[in-house]
């Protein structure tokens, strides 16, 4: 049997269970480790977006308290992908058998960050897109763009 290399490094990465609290739309603390979502970036919680009347609202707070009401204190299990340059855990974490990372961006509360997911999860992307979901609901400045401001 042949094992490849990226399958023997995914099951040497650590998992992390336990009650999560939201840290921002992107960013978990489970039993005091932070922990990053792969794939996915999320506005940040000072950034402002347009709903569909073209008002300002608070869309990176939005995302971190929709974050939280999913969880709603219920055990989550985050598997490993990677370490960011904070130090910080880089994983696909699940909730109740649903894979967190994609429930953000299939609800518009977080983009497909291709540059690191290498658009997984732009199929969901585009749907939240489409039925206006999330931040998709009127106009709004990439996280990833919003950042370099």
């Amino acid at each position: 049997m042949v094992v490849s290399l990226l399958s023997l490094v995914a099951l040497a990465q650590p998992a992390v269970v336990g009650r999560g609290s939201v840290v921002d739309g992107d960013t978990l603390e489970i039993q005091g480790q932070r922990i990053r979502l792969w794939g996915v970036d999320a506005p940040e919680g000072s950034q402002t977006c347009l709903d569909a009347q073209g008002q300002r609202y608070p869309c990176g707070r939005r995302a971190a308290f929709a974050l939280a009401d999913f969880l709603n204190q219920r055990t989550v299990a985050c598997q490993a992908r990677d370490t960011d340059r904070y130090g910080r855990m880089v994983a696909v974490c699940s909730v109740g058998g649903v894979e967190i990372n994609r429930w953000l961006v299939e609800q518009g509360w977080a983009l497909d960050f291709s540059r690191y997911s290498g658009g997984h999860y732009q199929a969901a992307q585009e749907a939240a897109r489409q039925e206006r979901r999330g931040i998709w609901q009127g106009r709004f400045e990439p996280p990833w763009e919003y950042r370099r401001r």
